[in-house]
């Protein structure tokens, strides 16, 4: 008995300690195991620490108002511009100018002499400017009208200017000045131009003359663009004379109408003179001080067929001076040269020509003081 009670013994101690570690196992928690770094043979070993974050509990002030707040309207203004749609940006620039010049000289028992006179010189200016990536495209509007009254006499013309212009380029790249370029140039005027005091023979009318020249060449263009030199090997320059008085008398080149003995017209001028030749144009706008530019425009045409080598030239220099927002003061001086208007032609009464006179250099100077508004 005693031999059997000790065997069930040896069987049933290991099951008891087997049970009570299973049971242990299941309602205990391990206690954490915190591995720290241990250098093994001069070897680290990273060490992973886990670690449990505490939040803090915010506590509001006491004399904190958690109540919804009361919103009141009544400071609000209302919107000064109502809704703005968008836009897509315009690559288009414009700008527009308008001056009136004024000078006035008055004399009272002035001793020395003189007579009273005013003159006034009104101008527009309008300029659009496309421009996109290599590709620009500039257009320039100019219309000038001057008159002066003089005590004893009736009104004269002093200036008179219908200029147009406008230039295509484009550039391979946008590191080059150089462009390819297509220009056209028109001249002409508003009204009858007299030799005063004759008032009864115009010298010239509204498209008598007419100047337009188209061509295509090359510019270069600076970063300000404030300088550009256009070059034309290829340029048609056409000269027309609409009235047919002046047509024919042959002014400005053209072609004259061909009388017979008794000084009738046999087959009349013509009124349309065409050209072919080099163009060359330079357009300069230098800031000499603030308030103070300098412009200056340059014109070179010669000829191919009629008169290579005899160049045309027209180049007009202005001063600009600002004095404020409204008030400008300009000085301006412009020289021309055209081989085709003649100066001193000597006729008889017939129509034939007895000399047909000789080209001159003109020079015309302007100074003003006035009003300039930009719109």
């Amino acid at each position: 008995m005693k031999i059997m009670a000790s065997k069930s013994l040896s069987f049933l101690l290991p099951l008891l300690l087997l049970v009570a570690t299973i049971s242990f196992g299941q309602d205990t928690i391990p206690a954490p195991i915190i591995v720290d770094s241990i250098v093994v043979d001069s070897i680290a070993v990273d060490t992973i620490v886990i670690r449990r974050t505490v939040d803090k509990i915010f506590t509001p002030r006491k004399d904190v108002n958690l109540q919804i707040p009361n919103i009141d309207f009544k400071k609000t203004k209302i919107l000064q511009k109502g809704f703005q749609r968008f836009r897509v940006p315009s690559f288009w620039e414009s700008e527009n100018s308008f001056g009136l010049d004024i000078s006035e000289v008055a004399f009272v028992n002035w001793n020395a002499g003189g007579d009273n006179a005013i003159s006034g010189l009104g101008y527009l200016t309008f300029a659009r400017k496309y421009k996109f990536s290599n590709f620009s495209w500039e257009n320039d509007l100019e219309l000038k009208y001057g008159l002066n009254a003089q005590e004893g006499q009736k009104l004269r013309k002093t200036e008179d200017v219908i200029r147009l212009s406008s230039n295509l380029a484009f550039k391979k790249d946008t590191i080059s000045n150089w462009a390819y370029s297509v220009q056209l140039n028109f001249n002409t005027q508003f009204s009858n131009g007299y030799t005063y005091p004759d008032r009864e023979t115009p010298i010239s009318r509204f498209m008598a003359p007419g100047y337009l020249l188209f061509g295509a060449g090359t510019s270069f263009i600076t970063k300000d663009e404030k300088f550009n030199l256009y070059l034309s090997p290829l340029t048609q320059k056409s000269t027309f004379v609409l009235d047919q008085n002046l047509a024919n008398s042959g002014s400005f080149g053209v072609e004259e109408a061909v009388l017979d003995a008794n000084g009738n017209i046999i087959t009349p001028g013509k009124n349309h003179l065409l050209e072919f030749g080099i163009l060359i144009t330079n357009n300069v706008n230098y800031t000499v001080v603030e308030n103070v530019e300098l412009t200056s425009r340059l014109s070179l045409y010669t000829d191919y067929i009629k008169s290579f080598g005899n160049i045309d030239v027209d180049w007009e220099l202005s001063l600009k001076m600002k004095v404020n927002k409204f008030i400008s003061a300009s000085l301006g001086t412009q020289v021309i040269y055209d081989d085709d208007i003649l100066f001193d032609v000597i006729k008889n009464d017939d129509g034939t020509t007895l000399d047909a006179g000789t080209p001159r250099i003109q020079f015309k100077q302007t100074l003003g003081v006035g009003v300039l508004y930009g719109f």
